[in-house]
């Protein structure tokens, strides 16, 4: 966000909104405010996530935001799982739905954003804070380079009709 505002002649008058997939359905939406971005143009966006109907939550401007950040490290290390032969992608999925009560697998909901997404989520993230904690696995890569990107294409982690 702020690489846009930098190329604007009124860098204040820029912020973000970042949605959750899929828009109708998710009620939240981050609001994101740059370094120059002013107070007023921030209330602004954020009355109008209010005036969509959505639940507001402040990030400041990151790669990842708060929700990627959180969500794509937790995706990719399920992926590690899988791809270090910790558990089956059933085992895995069923661990995150019972055990720690979210509504679906994390292997199951990178199918439905796109294993493409996440790739390049989890590139955005590694290339930005130069860590290796959001370095993608290896096996991520390979199903996005064989065309296997979720849910999109019928064939992910798992396969789709």
């Amino acid at each position: 966000i702020g690489r846009i505002a930098a190329n604007t002649k009124r860098p204040d008058r820029v912020a973000g909104m970042h949605f959750m997939n899929p828009v109708p359905v998710m009620k939240l939406v981050e609001v994101i405010r740059a370094l120059a971005t002013s107070d007023e143009t921030f209330k602004v966006t954020w009355d109008l996530a209010l005036k969509f109907g959505k639940t507001p939550a402040e990030a400041n401007d990151y790669p990842g935001f708060i929700s990627n950040r959180i969500l794509m490290p937790m995706i990719n290390e399920a992926v590690y799982c899988l791809y270090h032969g910790v558990g089956s992608r059933e085992d895995i999925d069923t661990v995150m739905k019972l055990g720690m009560n979210h509504p679906m697998g994390p292997l199951a909901l990178a199918d439905l954003i796109g294993l493409d997404t996440c790739l390049a989520i989890m590139e955005t993230l590694y290339h930005g804070f130069s860590d290796s904690k959001y370095r993608p696995c290896p096996l991520l890569r390979r199903y996005v380079e064989a065309g296997w990107l979720g849910r999109k294409t019928g064939k992910g982690f798992y396969e789709y009709d």
